[in-house]
């Protein structure tokens, strides 16, 4: 791999949403959401290219306004509701192969309904996968709910998540403090080795955490969710930087 490296910004965009409709132009703080993630990437150093996939005419113009590429339009067949990011991915790599010969070394996920990360945050998470060789970079989150607590429904019945030896030696009733810390993907920034990728993995065999700070997350997932994270962005002065 060159010293630097190619780094392809991919923001996964679709037209439809259930939970918010057309959110991904839903307005936050006075722009489009997805705005805020082509911002924050095109001010991050060591993006050679971000391009958004998605299956909408309006979601392409608005994109291309804010300074994205959209080289094409998501075929319907990989925009549903439940297509996961590796044919996306895939498809992206491939029409880009094709149009003008560009292979990337890295794919960069970049999630649009994580409109408070940072140009840094983005360069920070490449440069660690850089040096750390890995297939993947992932951002995550610590959580206090543990699954060693949590139970699943067999029937009509609680079964325990974890049914572990460990488990039944212990007790439910650990004292969370004493659990191993675990995580959860943020959905911040990931970079995956385009290898990985073309191979059929958006994670790969090797895996470093890209550990992202709990009090400046947010997922939009709900219209509660645009409220929280607008007040958020004001308490923080994410207005006032921007003006």
């Amino acid at each position: 791999m060159p010293e630097r490296g190619r780094f392809l910004g991919i923001v996964p965009a679709r037209g439809g949403s259930k939970s918010v409709p057309r959110k991904n132009l839903r307005p936050l703080l006075g722009r489009p959401l997805i705005a805020w993630t082509i911002e924050s990437a095109t001010a991050a150093k060591s993006l050679d290219r971000l391009i958004v996939s998605t299956d909408d005419a309006e979601i392409a113009e608005v994109s291309r306004r804010w300074g994205a590429e959209v080289p094409f339009l998501r075929p319907a067949a990989i925009a549903a509701d439940d297509t996961p990011d590796l044919p996306v991915f895939q498809h992206a790599l491939r029409a880009l192969r094709e149009a003008d010969g560009y292979v990337p070394d890295a794919v960069v996920h970049l999630r649009p309904t994580q409109p408070l990360r940072t140009a840094a945050e983005i360069d920070r998470a490449v440069e660690l996968w850089r040096r750390s060789g890995a297939d993947c970079v992932k951002s995550v989150r610590p959580v206090a709910e543990h699954p060693f607590k949590m139970y699943r429904l067999v029937g009509e019945r609680l079964v325990p998540y974890l049914d572990s030896e460990e488990r039944r030696r212990r007790g439910p009733d650990v004292p969370r403090q004493s659990l191993e810390s675990v995580y959860l993907s943020s959905g911040v920034v990931d970079v995956v080795r385009r290898e990985t990728v073309e191979m059929g993995s958006t994670e790969g065999g090797s895996i470093v955490p890209y550990f992202t700070d709990p009090a400046t997350y947010v997922n939009l997932d709900s219209l509660r969710d645009f409220g929280i994270a607008e007040a958020l962005m004001r308490a923080l002065g994410w207005e006032e930087e921007r003006r």
